[in-house]
């Protein structure tokens, strides 16, 4: 085995220069790096690059490009095969390792064996790197006796006994080889189809946003403007009209921020609404324990219910209207509306619509998960997968036959119906909370709400389907 003079980075989820292990044991082990991302093919062929996500994605390679140049290096860029590119890469500057960090998908980890194999066999070793894109590692708490947690609170409470590692600073230097070939990272300008309201990506803006998260309200650090709270995290996360979570969920996904270092910000500030956000960063790693254990969870029931799902030609006219935010429910309208205007969803909005989906309607999650892969900036496999089977009972909820009432979820966490008006213009007009039930209005109210759909289900119809369906 050769002793390592230069060494490659690869890029996946990872997209950042703070807290990087793979590129500190790097730098630490050679005298030059190649920070290098390739667009996987394999990728693009599996429908997982639509419009929102590759254009955060341009982001994002730009920033970290920008990132690397200030520290006298740059991003390297191929396109094609990755273990092709990578073995190619490795090939030209004599590379002894390549550093990578580890990844949970049943794809990831056959393209990680491949990796593995083929370095091995031109004489190089694949060093990969755990609690890069999680806080611990899948498998790094177990029950006894089996591989993985399948119920959360005793996941959560041997994962908060861990020591967590601590944060590593941004190098101040990336020595980079001269001559290695590049593509120019992509720019979201070149890219149509995307939600109009999408957010910026990039290690700066996600580390701007955490800042202000994190020092409880301030405004504009950095040009972000207005953020939420952590302090009032655990009182106003499902407010729907104050818009008080973090927006961090699309950096978490890229990796242009680490959750290592967001446990670390969010437990030195201490307090009630740190603790509750915590404890959703503790959720992301449970769903990937749960995904490393059973790749197979991406597209199959986790616990079967032997459901005899509707199918999307019996349902067709339904589902059309949920995926366009006309089912005549408005807070699952609004929330249907908001994620294909911004790319992203209110977390308590991603329950309602798809228990509405699932069980009101009673089609195949299957269908809902997709629809949110094509338009969410964070369409996480994980995260999206098993909440989307969490919500439709086949995955890892206690109570799987649970229903969510649109009208009285609308009115619990949109109480004066700001959500809504905001989404559902038809309903612009439309004074307090009858906004939530247009169907019993009355005289001018009645008339302000004239244009918006009308229900495509009776509530009660759906739930004696589902009933019947599961009994």
């Amino acid at each position: 085995m050769r002793t390592s003079v230069v060494s490659v980075v690869l890029f996946t989820a990872d997209l950042r220069l703070h807290d990087h292990p793979p590129l500190r044991a790097a730098l630490d082990g050679a005298s030059a790096v190649v920070p290098l991302f390739v667009r996987d093919r394999a990728v693009d062929a599996a429908g997982f690059a639509v419009p929102n996500r590759l254009a955060f994605l341009a982001d994002c390679l730009r920033d970290l490009d920008a990132g690397l140049r200030e520290r006298g290096g740059r991003l390297v860029v191929r396109s094609g095969d990755l273990v092709e590119e990578v073995c190619r890469v490795a090939a030209e500057v004599d590379a002894g390792e390549v550093h990578m960090a580890a990844d949970v998908s049943a794809h990831a980890r056959r393209r990680e064996d491949r990796l593995r194999a083929a370095l091995e066999a031109a004489g190089r070793r694949l060093l990969v790197h755990d609690a890069v894109t999680t806080v611990l590692a899948p498998g790094a708490v177990t029950p006894g006796g089996r591989d993985h947690f399948a119920v959360f609170s005793p996941y959560f409470r041997r994962w908060s006994e861990q020591r967590v590692r601590p944060v590593l600073d941004a190098p101040r230097s990336v020595p980079v080889p001269d001559g290695i070939g590049s593509r120019e990272p992509p720019a979201r300008q070149e890219l149509s189809g995307l939600s109009p309201g999408l957010a910026p990506g990039g290690e700066r803006e996600g580390r701007a946003r955490l800042a202000a998260w994190l020092r409880e309200g301030v405004e504009d650090v950095e040009g972000v403007g207005d953020v939420g709270d952590v302090g009032e995290y655990e009182d106003r996360h499902d407010d729907l009209a104050g818009d008080a979570t973090s927006r961090l969920s699309p950096h978490l996904h890229f990796g242009t921020l680490s959750p290592v270092e967001v446990v670390h910000g969010a437990r030195n500030l201490g307090g009630p609404g740190a603790e509750a956000f915590v404890r959703q960063l503790a959720w992301r790693d449970f769903h990937r324990q749960v995904l490393a254990a059973r790749p197979a969870a991406a597209h199959a029931d986790y616990r079967t219910r032997h459901d005899r799902w509707r199918t999307v030609e019996a349902a067709r006219e339904e589902v059309e209207a949920w995926r366009e935010g006309r089912t005549g429910y408005p807070v699952v309208d609004a929330a249907m509306r908001q994620l294909r205007h911004e790319g992203w969803m209110h977390n308590r909005g991603r329950l309602l619509t798809a228990s509405f989906l699932a069980k009101t309607l009673y089609v195949d999650w299957r269908v809902g998960a997709r629809h949110f892969l094509d338009l969410l900036v964070d369409g996480d496999l994980a995260n999206n997968q098993m909440n989307w089977q969490w919500v439709a009972g086949t995955g890892t909820d206690s109570r799987p036959n649970r229903v969510l009432n649109p009208v009285v979820q609308g009115k619990r966490f949109d109480p004066e119906g700001g959500y809504v008006r905001r989404w559902v213009p038809e309903l612009a007009q439309v004074p307090g909370t009858g906004v939530h039930e247009p169907w019993k209005l009355r005289g001018r109210a009645r008339e302000a709400a004239r244009g918006y759909a009308d229900r495509v289900v009776d509530l009660a119809e759906g739930l004696e389907r589902f009933r019947r369906a599961r009994a």
